[in-house]
Parts: C-alpha cells; structure tokens; sequence
C-alpha cells in the first residue's frame, strides 16, 4: 500500500457540512484541505498545493464556484460539484466531465465519487 495519499480540496460555505465532507474524506484516506467557506481562500489553498481532486460546493461565500472550476478542469484536477440549489443534471450540462452530487450526500456516495475522479486523475 506505499501509495501516495491524494489531496482533496473541499470548498464548501455551510461550515458543518464543509467539516463533515472533510472527515468523511480523511476517514476514508485521503488527505484534506479545507473546508474553505469563500472562493477566495478556495483559489489561494489552491495555488499553494495543488489538490488531487476537488469536492466544490457551488455556491460559496462570496459567489460561484464556477471560474475556479474552469481553472481547475483545465489544469486536469477533476471537480466534484456539491449543490444544494443545482441538480446534478444542471451541473452536467454546463460541465459535461465532471461529478456532481446533491445535498446532502450520504458519505460513501462521496467516497466514490472521489475514488472515480481518481482514477481519471
């Protein structure tokens, strides 16, 4: 098991959800960075380390996740969408590569989703 722990980015506004999504992450292996409840602590963590996957909650503090979404896709980290106000269906037609999840989502559905974008990684 000499793998490398993979880096999950959580980006989330509602603290108790950001913190759940966080120790549901680190239980299962991984290691956390967040939860950043603002876009703009979001893009510094980012920058700083680069994450191996990203678990992003649409809406945040201080607006829409969205441009670092873009940044991030386009910098091969996949995104996992986290939404309470989008459907799944609303993410995917904007972002037809990447995993979006309802609010709120039962911790092994997280799991695997971060297990899916992994292996894409």
């Amino acid at each position: 098991m000499g793998q490398q722990q993979l880096r999950v980015l959580v980006a989330e506004d509602e603290m108790i959800v950001g913190y759940d999504l966080c120790d549901t992450v680190s239980e299962a292996g991984y290691l956390v960075e967040g939860p950043f409840d603002d876009l703009s602590s979001a893009m510094l963590a980012y920058q700083k380390t680069k994450p191996d996957v990203a678990i992003l909650d649409v809406q945040l503090g201080d607006g829409i996740v969205y441009p670092l979404a873009e940044q991030m896709m386009a910098e091969n980290v996949p995104v996992i969408f986290h939404s309470g106000q989008l459907t799944p269906e609303e993410v995917a037609s904007r972002f037809p590569n990447a995993q979006a999840l309802q609010k709120p989502c039962p911790p092994a559905e997280v799991i695997h989703s971060v297990q899916r974008a992994a292996q894409h990684h």
